[in-house]
Order: structure tokens, then sequence, then C-alpha cells
């Protein structure tokens, strides 16, 4: 019965947003939306609602990971500006070049002076993305270490979702405090006018979903025409 009820309270917002998806696609605008968070946040929940309401042909879905060889011969911001969309689409990052800053930095994976200097050229790839009119939302989703651990509980106890428990994510865990301190400083550096991080409570995942759509409807939706195009002299003609 609630998950019923979750549904039909977000049908509404999912018909809002793909309305704002139709009209930024028919206007040539994109947007690029970027969920991060700790393990078990809800990213993923999240963007499965997403991509169910919003057309495939103009989105684009991108789950990023530690880079490959290739990746790795190139500079780190690479991979992200290949991912980005092309007018008129929508990429949605599920983490992004975000964990130069998070995972990297904290599991040792870049040297200090390279992740110290990746704030800089985040706020740089950032204001020259939006520069170009792409539309940029930066979400974390915020839970307690208590709501991971409960989360990574259900995951252990149900067959169908012992996947998506893995080591990293028990490493992490015991790593809370240093990626909780790396989190602030991110949060902090990386804050600007063109480019402001949304903070969500995710310890609700049904609130953090219908957080993150209003969310969306009312940054994406700032001054776009939502008017449906208008019918062609032939087309109103074959219809009379």
């Amino acid at each position: 019965m609630n998950k019923q009820k979750n549904k039909e309270e977000l049908k509404p917002l999912q018909k809002q947003l793909a309305l704002i998806h139709q009209a930024m696609g028919r206007q040539g605008q994109s947007a690029v939306i970027v969920l991060e968070g700790p393990d078990a946040a809800g990213k993923g929940g999240i963007i499965r609602r997403l991509a169910w309401c919003l057309d495939p042909r103009w989105l684009s879905v991108w789950p990023i990971t530690a880079p490959d060889v290739r990746e790795q011969e190139q500079h780190w911001l690479q991979r992200f500006w290949q991912r980005l969309p092309s007018q008129g689409r929508w990429a949605v990052f599920d983490r992004s070049w975000y964990g130069r800053v998070l995972v990297e930095r904290v599991e040792g994976f870049a040297a200090p002076d390279a992740w110290k200097r990746a704030y800089r050229e985040i706020n740089e790839f950032e204001r020259t993305i939006t520069a170009e009119h792409m539309r940029l939302v930066k979400i974390w989703l915020d839970i307690s270490a208590e709501t991971q651990l409960d989360r990574f509980q259900a995951r252990y106890q149900d067959p169908a979702k012992q996947w998506k428990l893995t080591s990293e994510d028990l490493r992490n865990r015991a790593k809370w405090q240093d990626y909780r301190q790396a989190r602030g400083e991110m949060l902090e550096r990386t804050h600007s006018d063109v480019a402001p991080w949304h903070r969500i409570d995710a310890n609700s995942k049904h609130q953090a979903r219908m957080s993150c759509f209003k969310l969306l409807i009312e940054e994406l939706g700032q001054g776009l025409d939502l008017s449906p195009p208008s019918l062609t002299a032939d087309i109103r003609a074959y219809f009379k």
C-alpha cells in the first residue's frame, strides 16, 4: 500500500519533468544532472524513476567507475568531457568528476597535489559548460551512518539485492569520517553561483525522490517555454 501511494505521489512530478524534458529537447537546450552521495544513498532509485518518465532518445545515464587503461593515459577530466550531452539532450551522472576529491583522495588513488589542484579544475570545467548554456544541477544525497548500515543489512538479507553489496562498500564505510571531511571541503570549495550544490536529506528514500524531482523541475524549468509546438498548416488541413 505504501509503495503504491508513493508511486501515485511521484507521478505528477514525473509528468511535469517529462514536459520540461520535451520542451528543452525541442528548443535545443541541454542539461547535466550530477548525483553524488555515500554508498546506498539512493542514487540508483532516483535515476530509475527519472529514466522511466523521460524520453530515452534525449537521455544518457553514465555510471562512473574507475577509469580504464586508456582513460588513465588522458587528462582525468577527458572522460567527462566525452560524456557531456549534445544539444537538446540530458546526461545523468551516477557519480562524477567529484570522485577526484572524494574516493581518489581518501583511498590514495590521486596524489595530494593532484586532488588539491582538482578543485580549481572542477570549478573551471563547470564554468565552461554552463557558459555554453548547458544547465547543471548538482545534488548531494545525505544519509546517516546508521541509515547506511540498515540499507547494507537489507541488501545482505535479500538475495535479489545482494549483488549491490560489495567489499568496496564496506571498505568505504570503515573510512566514514575521512569521507565526511572530504565531502565538507568539496561542498565548500566547489559551490558557486553558476554551479551550486543542492543537499537533500535521503534518509527517507521516498522523500528524497520527491525532493529531487521538485528540485529538477524548479531548476530546469526556469525561463523555459512549455507551450506545445504549433501544428503546421498541412497537418491542420489534413485533419479538417
